[in-house]
């Protein structure tokens, strides 16, 4: 049964800055919970295939947009009067958008980003980036993340995602903005966990979508899934993070959605690599940014910078880079030489508890309504 919008007054002014198949569907989410949404598409035609069909046939096939929904590929047309700005364009290109849109932006406009990416020529995150180019105070920049397969979402199948900023107000502004019947969002001010939730379980996709190519059943990436959490809660850890957020819903809870779907880009291009296509090959096939593939080096170089081990995202640059068969990337799931004890997220050899940490964290949080003592917030 299709949700009901509840009737409202006239919304919040907010545009979305990216119209491919994720940025269309957050233009859906917020217009659907009664914002007033202006879409920017960088290419006309989709833009008035929007405006005018209320249709984006090219990433969203089949789903009909919101009638209130509206679409420009002019920039200054998107931005006026916007009083919440969420930017959705690949990671690699964030920097040269953002230049161009500072000129139209308002200036007490709430900045959000939907990407799930480092910048290669920095590692910068996507915030971070946010917070160099754009003359605007830390604490009206917001990052939203979580288990959110675009497609199942357009077709408002229930979810929820994370809105994290460093002011606890702002992502309680975001939220109240991003949110209607099939559309839950939590808050927290861990931008550092929340943000790199999204990039790391990019690459642990990429490994189990390997795996799955090369043949490899379910033992196999439950090891990989589970290992894989270990690097990433490691490593956001590392940089700041509360070990709490990769257990929620940015971190468990999109690594569970993005390695198991087919309908995720990273866990499809692992499985092209696994069944022996070159890298470029990979590219060329897949017809939206692949954010995982970009963010390997980038996160590596971060990870040696704080020591951090990272055998499967290893693994995986060695596989992009032709240098290990995708065959041989599932019984290296560690580089110890040595009988090891588990490591778990508190860097103790404590059997499996770490991974029943988490999930019990993760089903409180669902049991609560989301709240925990240290988790997200609604």
């Amino acid at each position: 049964m299709k949700a009901r919008t509840p009737r409202r007054g006239p919304g919040k002014r907010v545009a979305v800055l990216g119209a491919g198949s994720w940025g269309t569907t957050f233009a859906k989410i917020l217009a659907d919970g009664g914002a007033d949404v202006v879409l920017w598409a960088r290419r006309p035609e989709l833009a008035r295939e929007i405006q005018e069909g209320k249709r984006n046939s090219d990433y969203l096939p089949g789903v009909n947009l919101p009638i209130g929904l509206r679409s420009t590929s002019r920039l200054d047309l998107a931005l006026a009067g916007a009083e919440q700005v969420y930017v959705c364009v690949p990671s690699q290109t964030l920097r040269q958008n953002l230049i161009e849109a500072e000129p139209h932006l308002h200036a007490e406009a709430i900045v959000v980003s939907l990407m799930k990416g480092v910048e290669k020529s920095t590692g910068h995150r996507m915030s971070e980036v946010i917070a160099e180019v754009l003359p605007i105070a830390e604490s009206k920049i917001a990052v939203i993340s979580g288990p959110n397969l675009a497609l199942e979402i357009a077709k408002e199948q229930p979810t929820a995602a994370v809105v994290s900023s460093t002011s606890l107000e702002t992502a309680q502004a975001v939220a109240s903005v991003a949110r209607n019947p099939y559309f839950h969002s939590f808050v927290n001010t861990d931008v550092i966990g929340t943000e790199f939730g999204g990039v790391l379980k990019n690459l642990i996709a990429v490994a189990i979508g390997i795996v799955d190519g090369a043949g490899y059943g379910e033992n196999t990436k439950a090891s990989i899934i589970t290992r894989g959490l270990v690097e990433m809660t490691d490593f956001a850890v590392a940089h700041g993070a509360h070990p709490d957020t990769l257990s929620g819903l940015a971190g468990l809870g999109d690594l569970i959605a993005t390695c198991q779907s087919p309908l995720s880009r990273n866990n499809t291009a692992g499985r092209l690599l696994g069944q022996g296509y070159k890298l470029p090959e990979v590219v060329n096939q897949m017809q939206q940014t692949t954010e995982g593939l970009a963010s390997v080096g980038p996160i590596l170089e971060l990870a040696r910078a704080k020591g951090v081990e990272m055998p499967i995202v290893e693994q995986v640059r060695q596989v992009l880079a032709g240098t290990l068969a995708p065959k041989d990337i599932a019984p290296h799931l560690t580089t110890d030489d040595e009988p090891q004890g588990e490591r778990t997220m508190d860097g103790q050899a404590q059997g499996g508890t770490a991974l029943r940490r988490a999930l019990q964290r993760a089903f409180d949080q669902l049991r609560n309504g989301g709240r925990s003592a240290a988790g997200d917030r609604p």
